[in-house]
């Protein structure tokens, strides 16, 4: 599903094209880790946010990435952004939201695409926490194109995308990471593992063998 999910973004949503400056937040997670090599394999530059040096390693020695940073040391979004898409960004695939998601509005070229697949930042605060984006003037003027999706409404693309995926992966293009945690007596570990940037790829909890 997570290679389902990011072809929906990169390529129905994302309209990601040759030669295209590919942003990628909770780029090492399950859905993330898959998009940025999806693009990749579409010959775009792709730069992924992380939260972890280590990820940032993984990222580029194994994924492909051109670039990636730790968002926990490179704190200001809109410093960083400027310094990897010094061409603007056209295509964002988004995981994040917040205050991620109001830097990218401030660095997006004209038509630039944004796929809404997530915001994480966001699931743990009441809705009066929530952080809401403040310059969304900035979609006009570029006439950017911004979509939230959920997977399944795509069902009808679903024999294509897995039949593309696993030439890539047969190919070797695009390596799959996850991270299994056994019994159900891990659910808890396994569930905040989500949330504390701690896991890598898709997590999965194996209950029985």
């Amino acid at each position: 599903m997570p290679g389902i999910t990011a072809w929906v973004g990169i390529e129905k949503i994302g309209n990601a094209k040759e030669g295209s400056n590919v942003f990628i937040s909770a780029a090492a997670g399950g859905v993330g880790i898959i998009a940025g090599q999806l693009a990749k394999v579409k010959g775009c530059r792709v730069v992924g946010s992380v939260g972890s040096d280590d990820k940032v390693k993984l990222l580029k020695e194994e994924c492909g990435y051109d670039e990636a940073f730790n968002y926990r040391i490179e704190t200001d979004y809109d410093a960083a952004l400027t310094k990897y898409f010094p061409d603007g960004i056209d295509v964002y695939f988004d995981n994040v939201g917040g205050k991620m998601l109001e830097a990218v509005l401030n660095h997006v070229n004209h038509g630039a695409r944004i796929a809404l697949c997530g915001m994480i930042s966001e699931y743990n605060k009441v809705w009066t926490e929530r952080e809401g984006v403040r310059n969304l003037l900035n979609m006009v003027g570029k006439e950017v194109m911004m979509k939230g999706f959920m997977v399944g409404s795509y069902y009808n693309h679903f024999e294509e995308i897995i039949k593309e995926m696993e030439v890539h992966l047969k190919e070797g293009k695009i390596k799959s990471k996850h991270k299994i945690y056994n019994g159900i007596e891990s659910f808890l570990e396994s569930l905040a593992s989500l949330f504390s940037s701690s896991n890598v790829g898709k997590v999965i909890l194996q209950v029985a063998s």
